[in-house]
């Protein structure tokens, strides 16, 4: 978001025994401490952080197991995400492919559970090594141990900043995974190149192509990506919104509730692609997820500008929009 305050101190870690060493240090001088990747999903408070933020930079994608169906890879938190997707499909590999094109590195994949067109890394993930800020050591935790969800882990939720990620195991498939009935921007994608059984690379670039054409690039505009979760409602209380909002979608999940989305709340809220002067903040207006500072100065700006959409959407559904990336402060 090009907002926010400096840290007190910063360092990068290459390695595991890096890592190690500075917690160790920050521990010795009583500081505070949190690790990132790249600051993709992370908005940083205006006053900055008074402690030590530690950058994953810990790399390498070594292959660890291999049979006739299944390869298992041990990858560096610090890689960036989208290489190693890059590199997998290169690789003819499925199960991490609809995952193409988003931001951040693989340590923090975990963390916000990433998902989309139908998978999620937990579906791919052995195992992972993490510093645990409690037992004071590197750990190694199963997919049972993380309490993953939808967009969702202990390490965003009840655990949060407890464990820092140093590696990721992931395990992938030499058949592709993604099988029709497709979503639906995928299968217009696929429909319009006349494509009747994409392979795992015409999946990655449809999803490259959809993700390029609604999004924008965060090197180039400021932004977090989807700013909110979608929100979870019960059939009661769908079926109620309905008899105001009789063009409201959604998708039922595994437990039974209705998934909304967030944008087209927004939306109806009348936030569509709206430039607000008062705070330099705008809504993408091919995506209305995407928060957007086009002339900001301050966090506080960027929290107002929410506050305004969040406030709208629950006078108008009763619904409180979360927000998805992770203040800093």
């Amino acid at each position: 978001m090009r907002l926010g305050g400096p840290a007190k101190f910063l360092v990068p870690v290459e390695t595991e025994d890096e890592l190690v060493e500075a917690v160790r240090w920050a521990r010795d001088k009583d500081l505070p401490l949190r690790m990132i990747g790249t600051g993709a999903n992370i908005v940083f408070g205006d006053e900055g952080y008074d402690g030590l933020i530690i950058v994953n930079k810990i790399l390498g994608h070594d292959e660890v197991a291999s049979d006739k169906e299944l390869v298992t890879f041990k990858v560096g938190g610090g890689e960036i995400w989208d290489e190693f997707v890059a590199l997998t499909v290169s690789q003819n590999l499925s199960g991490v492919e609809t995952l193409s094109l988003i931001p951040g590195t693989v340590g923090a994949a975990p963390v916000q559970n990433i998902g989309a067109y139908g998978q999620q890394i937990s579906d791919s993930i052995v195992e992972l090594r993490a510093f645990d800020l409690e037992q004071n050591q590197i750990v190694t935790l199963k997919p049972k141990e993380c309490d993953f969800s939808y967009r969702a882990s202990r390490f965003n939720r009840q655990d949060k900043g407890k464990f820092l990620i140093a590696s990721v195991t992931v395990r992938l498939s030499k058949k592709p995974t993604v099988q029709p009935p497709y979503y639906t921007d995928v299968a217009a994608f696929l429909d319009e190149h006349e494509i009747t059984k994409p392979t795992i690379s015409q999946i990655r670039q449809a999803v490259i192509a959809i993700r390029t054409r609604k999004l924008p690039d965060p090197r180039t505009v400021a932004n977090c990506g989807s700013f909110f979760y979608n929100p979870h409602v019960s059939q009661e209380v769908f079926a109620k919104l309905l008899q105001k909002h009789p063009d409201l979608k959604s998708h039922q999940t595994d437990d039974g509730q209705l998934k909304l989305y967030a944008g087209q709340l927004i939306e109806i809220a009348g936030f569509k692609g709206i430039h607000d002067p008062e705070t330099g903040m705008a809504i993408w207006p091919k995506q209305a997820l995407v928060l957007v500072n086009e002339s900001a100065s301050t966090t506080a700006d960027l929290l107002k500008f929410k506050s305004k959409i969040t406030d709208k959407v629950h006078d108008l559904f009763g619904v409180t929009l979360e927000q998805e990336p992770e203040l800093f402060t």
